[in-house]
């Protein structure tokens, strides 16, 4: 986990220090997931369209990896944009 996302929490007691990293780990790990399975259902559902074969025609491992290289560019660009206003975002004091 980085460090620069505790911000303020350094003034807790090491246990809480802990436990607020664990728990900012699980959420990393949740989202990582939700988003490897959205890119999975979406990609899924618009580039296979019968189940012919148990695997994937040329046409539709095509679409697959074009949809999977926008998704993945997709969710890139909206964290840096996240990223640029977050850095300009004014800090509470």
């Amino acid at each position: 986990m980085d460090k620069s996302m505790l911000g303020d929490l350094e003034s807790l007691p090491e246990e809480d220090k802990i436990r607020m990293s664990a728990m900012i780990d699980q959420l990393q790990i949740r989202d990582s997931l939700r988003m490897y399975n959205t890119l999975v259902e979406r990609c899924f559902s618009d580039c296979v369209d019968t189940f012919r074969r148990k695997s994937l025609d040329k046409q539709e491992e095509t679409c697959v990896r074009r949809c999977a290289e926008k998704f993945l560019k997709h969710s890139m660009r909206v964290g840096m944009r996240f990223a640029e206003l977050n850095q300009g975002a004014p800090t509470p004091d």
